[in-house]
């Protein structure tokens, strides 16, 4: 999929990847869902499925406090508060922890409920708004969003297929 340069454009990245990755995520057995057998994103460490899912889960919720943040006006933290760039393991590290009490319907429902928010967030940009201008360093917003939903679904569908097929 080319990378989305319209608000329909990014609509459909998100909707489209978004789905994709529901699609395999639902095959995984809840009772496997905790199980630390998929490769992290560290060289040498395991993370389960549902640290994947609080890995994308922290990161929808984060983009939704970034435009947020913006939409007040106030100054938006890039990446968060507290972490810098080259701090994303120990964020990653803290979005499992964030959501290591919900059980795998429940970061499912999450995960669902706060790509609906970023669809209707993003559905009331404009082209304008998203692509016209830097929002972060030379980023705009638009592709600042794409960075942190629809890339990261596409990158854990395949990590989950890989996961599935050597597991399930």
């Amino acid at each position: 999929m080319a990378v989305p340069a319209s608000q329909a454009d990014l609509l459909d990245a998100i909707s489209f990847s978004f789905e994709k990755l529901m699609t395999d995520l639902r095959l995984v057995p809840e009772e496997r869902a905790r199980e630390a057998s998929l490769k992290g994103h560290a060289t040498g460490t395991a993370m389960s499925p549902a640290d994947l899912v609080a890995y994308l889960l922290g990161w929808n919720e984060l983009v939704l406090k970034w435009l947020e943040k913006d939409d007040r006006g106030e100054a938006v933290d890039f990446p968060e508060t507290g972490f810098k760039w080259n701090q994303l393991g120990l964020l990653a590290q803290k979005f499992c922890g964030d959501y290591a009490s919900l059980d795998w319907p429940e970061l499912l429902a999450r995960l669902t409920a706060a790509r609906d928010r970023l669809i209707a967030t993003v559905s009331a940009l404009s082209d304008d708004e998203l692509y016209s201008q830097p929002w972060y360093g030379k980023w705009t917003k638009g592709r600042m969003i794409q960075f942190n939903t629809s890339s990261p679904y596409g990158n854990a569908r395949r990590r989950i297929r890989n996961w599935l097929k050597e597991r399930c």
